[in-house]
């Protein structure tokens, strides 16, 4: 009894800190399980979770599944639902692109997914595309929108009226997807904030 009691004595500040830090991750990994589900396609997806030794994140058959670790922490969850939209996004961009190239003068030379704070996308002056990840979060629709319009720019650099045309006979409902982000963009741009984001 008393060699416990010298142990707990002598340990005191260190059980604390490490009781501290369990209470954290605990609290961390009821937040995260208390989501209603996450945005993807335009659509919420239920969150079915499950233990596994990594940490990671697919789709299932009732939603989106989510694989943690015991001990595993937010942060990395939050990294392997990053990883899952940048999957996702490609897929996208994998069906969409091979059927604008061939009217383009030249592909872009690499195509970036990330998160984006203002900006839909845009297309540097070597040709290289930037397109936020957060649009896979929203309507398909959008997201090929805003690929079509960043390609047009590899036929006019400018807003021009010829750039509309452009875009017009690519994606004759631009306008509507055009209206969608102005209206919804903010909304998408934070819900991918919050699920990827520290």
């Amino acid at each position: 009894m008393r060699l416990a009691e010298s142990f707990l004595s002598e340990h005191r500040d260190w059980l604390q800190a490490a009781t501290g830090q369990a209470r954290q991750h605990s609290d961390a990994l009821v937040r995260a399980r208390a989501r209603p589900g996450v945005q993807l396609r335009g659509e919420r997806l239920p969150i079915e979770w499950r233990e596994g030794r990594f940490a990671r994140a697919e789709l299932g058959e009732h939603g989106l599944l989510l694989t943690q670790p015991v001990g595993g922490s937010d942060q990395r969850m939050r990294a392997a639902l990053k990883d899952f939209y940048l999957q996702q996004a490609r897929i996208d961009l994998g069906l969409w692109l091979p059927k604008y190239l061939p009217t383009l003068p030249r592909a872009p030379v690499a195509v970036k997914l990330r998160p984006l704070s203002s900006l839909w996308g845009s297309l540097s002056p070597s040709d290289g595309l930037s397109l936020d990840l957060a649009l896979v979060l929203g309507r398909p629709s959008a997201f090929e929108y805003v690929l079509v319009h960043e390609l047009c720019h590899l036929i006019h650099r400018n807003h021009s009226r010829r750039f509309w045309q452009e875009v017009e006979t690519r994606w004759p409902h631009w306008r509507q997807e055009r209206d969608y982000l102005h209206g919804d963009g903010l909304a998408i741009k934070a819900e991918l904030r919050r699920a990827v984001s520290a």
